[in-house]
């Protein structure tokens, strides 16, 4: 049996980020009672320009083969990630992963708030669980809740051109 390998990739724009800072306090609040209500929504901040693959796992034109608990990934094939402050996530495989100043870091893509699992963005070195608006640093610590437990780490190494995560 094929799986389908879905991805999202982006990262928040700066002109978004200070749209949001200028708003002011009574249109967060309005968001964030329309987020309460429909919490799961699908809206997230991908980039455009990344259209996410979405071909069966092992197919190396993707560059991301899932094994186990261990993910590989051909940097050559997914060059966004070799950009500092660009990101990826694995829903399949349920991981974040993120290119932090040259280092990558990767977590568990499921918030430990109330489980969502889809929708992220990610900028200025920082996850945001756009459910609730959870914030997490790139080693899953809990920066703003509502989540109180932090993402779980992978361990990530890199070998010539391959990223490899080992959940």
């Amino acid at each position: 049996m094929e799986n389908i390998l879905v991805t999202k990739s982006g990262s928040l724009t700066e002109s978004r980020r200070k749209f949001l800072e200028k708003t002011g306090a009574s249109v967060v609040l309005a968001t964030f009672g329309v987020a309460f209500f429909t919490s799961c929504s699908s809206t997230d901040d991908a980039d455009p320009t990344v259209p996410p693959p979405t071909v069966p796992p092992g197919n190396s034109s993707t560059g991301i083969t899932i094994s186990g608990n261990v993910i590989s990934i051909n940097l050559a094939i997914q060059t966004a990630l070799n950009t500092a402050g660009n990101w990826l996530l694995i829903e399949n495989a349920g991981t974040l992963i993120a290119n932090v100043n040259g280092s990558f870091a990767a977590l568990t893509s499921v918030c430990t708030h109330s489980g969502c699992d889809k929708n992220w963005t990610f900028g200025n070195n920082r996850f945001t669980c756009t459910c609730h608006n959870s914030i997490f640093d790139t080693q899953g610590k809990v920066l703003q809740g509502p989540a109180n437990q932090p993402l779980t780490q992978f361990a990530t190494l890199v070998s010539g051109t391959t990223l490899t995560i080992t959940k």
